[in-house]
């Protein structure tokens, strides 16, 4: 428990309480002095090793036995970035580097009072994993098991991070599932994915419409003008259909395969030119990119990572579309 101030910091005389600014505060009458009671300055540090998260068991009150994040006092002639590097080292062996400042949060501690911590994300430079004296033991985390923790500062951060990181990840896992050639339907459950696929799903109609409309009229596509409009419209659809199975893992590069190389095949028997086509597939593309982009769903910094993973993706199903629609084409008359 804190101890309350008794006597007066220079002349040793007790201390009374006086109003100032509405605040009741300690008062020296002998020095005509206030004494004023501030918070302390804590520190802590988020160092993060693939989506697991450094915490040390702490050795001595309060707390003791309890997780925390490499935490600890600023001192006076030091930087607050300075103070959180210090404790990192001291406690974990890991010498550091500030990246940003992740959150600061008011605590109100039996031990030491009000404290004011200020959480930084930091990432290694150096040193090795070793728990320091004031510490029992020191490792990382999963994020999804983070232990008790001593200080509820440090969970309001360790929350803050991962909320910061969540549709990052979710971006890096949507990549690697779609780099493999197949996907269990359970393993394309992912945030991202579904918001990309809802964006395709909510514009469907659109994205046929305007496609047959331009396929029709569009220099580049004067044979389809003549086509029957509503066998133009399922082949759209089918097209879609497809290009939201992909986004979500759950279509298979030889189901892709074998329907462009069909459709290839069919083209050169009715007497289209490759170019056509071609230019066919490519201006669908263009259309599900920009009604996909003039949703007005992406507000957040994530709308980079957002764009650039329907892009790849889109390009990847495109590109296989182009070889294998080509080839089927080439292959016709075999």
């Amino acid at each position: 428990m804190k101890k309350k101030r008794q006597h007066c910091l220079y002349c040793g005389a007790g201390i009374v309480k006086k109003e100032e600014d509405n605040v009741l505060r300690d008062y020296c009458p002998d020095c005509h002095c206030f004494f004023y009671e501030n918070p302390l300055p804590v520190v802590s540090s988020i160092l993060d090793s693939f989506r697991n998260i450094l915490l040390v068991k702490r050795g001595r009150r309060p707390s003791r036995g309890l997780w925390c994040l490499p935490t600890g006092f600023a001192e006076a002639g030091e930087s607050i970035e300075d103070a959180a590097l210090r404790e990192l080292e001291e406690e974990t062996g890991i010498r550091g580097r500030v990246l940003r400042l992740l959150d600061v949060h008011s605590y109100n501690s039996r031990f030491y009072g009000d404290l004011l911590f200020l959480t930084f994300v930091v990432e290694q430079i150096g040193g090795d994993l070793t728990a320091g004296d004031d510490c029992a033991q020191a490792r990382f985390f999963p994020t999804d098991k983070i232990p008790r923790l001593a200080f509820r500062p440090n969970k309001f951060a360790i929350d803050a991070y991962i909320n910061s990181k969540k549709d990052y990840w979710a971006v890096v896992d949507s990549i690697k599932q779609s780099n493999q050639a197949s996907q269990k339907p359970e393993e394309a459950k992912n945030d991202l994915t579904q918001r990309l696929v809802n964006v395709i799903i909510k514009s469907r109609e659109k994205i046929n419409d305007r496609w047959v409309e331009e396929v029709i009229a569009n220099p580049s596509t004067s044979q389809y003008h003549n086509y029957d409009r509503k066998k133009i419209y399922i082949l759209c659809d089918r097209m879609v259909s497809q290009i939201i199975l992909w986004l979500g893992g759950l279509y298979e590069v030889n189901r892709l395969k074998i329907f462009y190389l069909k459709l290839g095949k069919d083209r050169r028997r009715e007497g289209f030119k490759i170019s056509a086509s071609l230019s066919a597939l490519s201006l669908l593309r263009r259309h599900i990119w920009d009604i996909a982009l003039s949703q007005g769903e992406w507000h957040k910094s994530i709308d980079l990572y957002v764009t650039f993973e329907l892009q790849r993706r889109m390009t990847i199903f495109f590109d296989l579309a182009t070889f294998y629609m080509t080839r089927g084409y080439e292959e016709g008359d075999l």
